[in-house]
């Protein structure tokens, strides 16, 4: 079935979108875990939305995976399950809906997909892109290979499908370290993002790291002279960089992980002030979570998370349209190396 063309008007005619202090009042519960970044006026727009995707979502026997940088409203109003890439493809594994409804960008619907063939996985946005996810290409990985012969193929798993397949293992920015350590030979190849390569490398000096000349939009754009410079204006700041930033910022920062690791580490060490070197609504989904710990500081937004809206949402599911499609071949080699990852992580503990 093609896809209908998204239409506002078309989902007034079904549900009632007006804003609603009335609604927004009787779900104060689920208000509750973003007040601090929602204005009670904004809360009122989103509680219909919210209330006719929750609703609509039973009905369709769907699940909603929201990553990390998704919209409070988003993130906290109707997701059924969040966390970082790994954490999102190890769900995609469990759940027993007929229906996927994948909060995040394009890649990893197609990794939802791959893992859950029989499903239906949606994607509310077609053009929730990936900046990283298009640096490189299947023939790139061929590049490298011959390059360096007998070097397995270590890809993030921020990659379309056609690249999966023509790696040996995924990994995600939580688990890249222990999965290149973990391979045999002692040159690993470590594709589309140069920066996390460049971090990982520092990690794991006992293997030769080379590296797809690739970056992420968000992360590349941070420099050491501005996290220097605020250090410097706002010296008991915490500041916390997701390792997908340039080596020199990641130097700069007391703390580097994953977007789960931050996580992690923000809810462990409850610092007084905190700067999130990553995307702008990492903070924004664990404010209300930690009211001790006021985040300040830069952030970057993802043009392409942000294509992704409540009101898309329910048009997703309303039309059931933006099924992701991956050809069975390509699926069925990309499948094993995000497998491989899954199982690693999971012998290793992670």
């Amino acid at each position: 079935m093609r896809d209908e063309i998204f239409s506002p008007s078309e989902l007034e005619r079904h549900y009632d979108l007006a804003p609603s202090p009335a609604l927004a009042a009787e779900m104060a519960d689920i208000y509750a875990k973003m007040d601090r970044v929602v204005s009670p006026p904004d809360w009122a727009i989103h509680a219909p939305y919210v209330a006719a995707i929750n609703k609509l979502k039973k009905e369709r026997n769907a699940v909603i995976l929201a990553h990390n940088y998704m919209t409070p409203d988003i993130y906290h109003g109707i997701a059924d399950f969040v966390g970082d890439s790994l954490q999102l493809a190890i769900k995609a594994t469990e759940v027993e809906a007929d229906v996927i409804v994948q909060c995040g960008v394009h890649f990893m619907a197609e990794t939802s997909k791959i893992l859950n063939p029989s499903k239906t996985v949606l994607i509310p946005d077609m053009e929730a892109g990936c900046s990283l996810a298009e640096s490189i290409t299947a023939e790139g990985v061929a590049q490298m290979r011959a390059q360096y012969p007998g070097a397995p193929v270590v890809t993030y798993v921020n990659t379309t499908a056609e690249v999966k397949a023509a790696s040996d293992i995924c990994c995600t920015s939580s688990n890249a370290a222990q999965i290149v350590a973990a391979m045999e030979s002692d040159t690993v190849i470590m594709t589309p993002d140069k920066y996390l390569a460049q971090n990982i490398a520092k990690l794991v000096p006992q293997k030769r790291i080379v590296w797809w000349d690739g970056a992420c939009i968000v992360h590349e754009r941070y420099t050491a002279k501005d996290i220097a410079d605020y250090r410097e204006w706002n010296p008991d700041t915490r500041i916390i960089a997701h390792p997908e930033c340039p080596p020199d910022v990641v130097a700069e920062a007391d703390f580097s992980g994953s977007t789960s690791g931050i996580l992690e580490y923000v809810q462990r060490e409850k610092p007084a002030k905190a700067m999130l070197v990553t995307e702008c609504s990492m903070a924004s989904n664990i404010a209300d979570e930690l009211p001790e710990v006021d985040f300040v500081g830069p952030c970057n937004m993802c043009p392409y998370m942000k294509k992704i809206t409540l009101e898309k949402v329910l048009w997703s599911l309303h039309t059931m349209s933006g099924a992701v499609e991956v050809e069975a071949e390509v699926a069925a080699k990309a499948r094993v190396a995000v497998q491989r990852m899954i199982d690693l992580s999971r012998e290793l503990g992670l």
